[in-house]
C-alpha cells in the first residue's frame, strides 16, 4: 500500500492527529508512516495504531505524498535537512510546529518553490475537541489548505487564516489551554483553603469549567454576555469580578497572551 502520509515526529499532538485520521476514515494505518528517534514512541504508534514506524526521518519522507512534520522548533533545521534530499518534489509539507515559518522550511528543503501549510493544533485534540488554524504558504496549491482540513477535522475545528496571523493562532488556541488548566488549579487551590476537600474542589472546579465551555459553544451570545446574565449586581458573583477586575486582570490576561505571541515570533528566528 502506498503511503500517503508520513509523520516526522511520533509524539501526542502527533498521537492526536492520527488517532483522528484513521477514526474519521481519512486514511488507513497502513497509508500512513511515522518515523521518531524515541523507541517508546515508535512501539506506541505500531501496536496501538496499527502505523509502521522507523527512527529516520529521511526512510518515512520516501514517496510519500504528505509530509507532518510533528517536532519542536529547535528541532527543525536538523530534521529538514535530513528529508531533503529524499522529499518528492510534488509533496505537500504540513508542520504544526510554533514559530517557524513557511519561508523557512523551503528555504531549509533546499530553497526551490515547495507546496507548505502552517497549521497550529492544541491539545484537546485528544479528546475529539481540538481547535486548529490552517495557513498556505505562497507555493501552496488551491487543494492543499482542503488536504490539511482533512487531516485535523475528524477530531478539531479547523479555520483557515494568513500566515501573519498564526502566531497569534498560537497565543489564542495553541497555548490557550493551559490558561484554563491554570484558573482551574486556582480555583481548586482556592476551594481547598475554604475548607472543601481535593476531591470536592477538583470536582467542582472541573465540572464548572466543562459546563461553561459547553455553554458558551452551544450559544450565540459573547462570553461577555453571558458572564452579563450570571452576574446579578452586588451578590457573590459580581464580588468575584469585580476583585478581578481591580487586580487588573484583563489587562494581565491580554499582556500574557502577547507575551505567547511574542515569543513564538522568536522561536522562529
Amino acid at each position: 500500500m502506498a503511503t500517503e502520509l508520513a509523520i516526522i515526529g511520533a509524539g501526542v499532538m502527533a498521537e492526536a492527529i492520527a488517532r483522528g485520521i484513521i477514526s474519521g476514515k481519512k486514511l488507513k494505518a497502513g497509508q500512513i508512516i511515522a518515523a521518531d528517534v524515541s523507541a517508546q514512541r515508535r512501539d506506541l504508534f505500531t501496536s496501538e495504531l496499527g502505523i509502521a514506524a522507523v527512527e529516520s526521518s529521511a526512510d518515512a519522507v520516501k514517496g510519500a505524498r504528505i509530509v507532518l512534520l510533528s517536532v519542536k522548533p529547535y528541532q527543525m533545521q536538523d530534521v529538514l535537512n535530513q528529508i531533503a534530499g529524499n522529499l518528492a518534489s510534488g509533496a505537500l509539507v504540513i508542520s504544526i510546529a510554533a514559530g517557524i515559518s513557511t519561508a523557512f522550511i523551503e528555504k531549509a528543503l533546499g530553497g526551490k518553490p515547495r507546496r507548505v501549510v502552517r497549521a497550529m493544533p492544541n491539545t484537546p485534540m485528544l479528546v475529539g475537541a481540538g481547535m486548529v488554524a490552517i495557513a498556505p504558504g505562497p507555493n501552496a496549491k488551491g487543494g492543499d489548505l482542503q488536504i490539511a482540513r482533512g487531516l485535523f477535522e475528524s477530531s478539531a475545528k479547523v479555520i483557515e487564516v494568513t500566515e501573519e496571523k498564526i502566531d497569534a493562532v498560537t497565543a489564542v488556541s495553541g497555548s490557550g489551554p493551559a490558561y484554563f488548566f491554570f484558573l482551574t488549579e486556582q480555583m481548586i487551590a482556592a476551594g481547598m483553603q475554604m475548607g472543601l476537600s481535593a476531591e470536592e474542589a477538583r470536582t467542582l472546579a472541573i465540572q464548572t469549567a466543562v459546563g461553561a465551555a459547553k455553554i458558551m459553544g452551544a450559544s450565540d451570545d459573547s462570553p461577555a454576555e453571558q458572564r452579563r446574565l450570571v452576574t446579578t449586581p452586588n451578590g457573590t458573583t459580581h464580588a468575584a469580578i469585580t476583585h478581578m477586575e481591580s487586580q487588573k486582570w484583563p489587562e494581565i490576561t491580554i499582556e500574557a497572551l502577547k507575551a505567547a505571541q511574542k515569543r513564538s515570533r522568536e522561536l522562529g528566528k
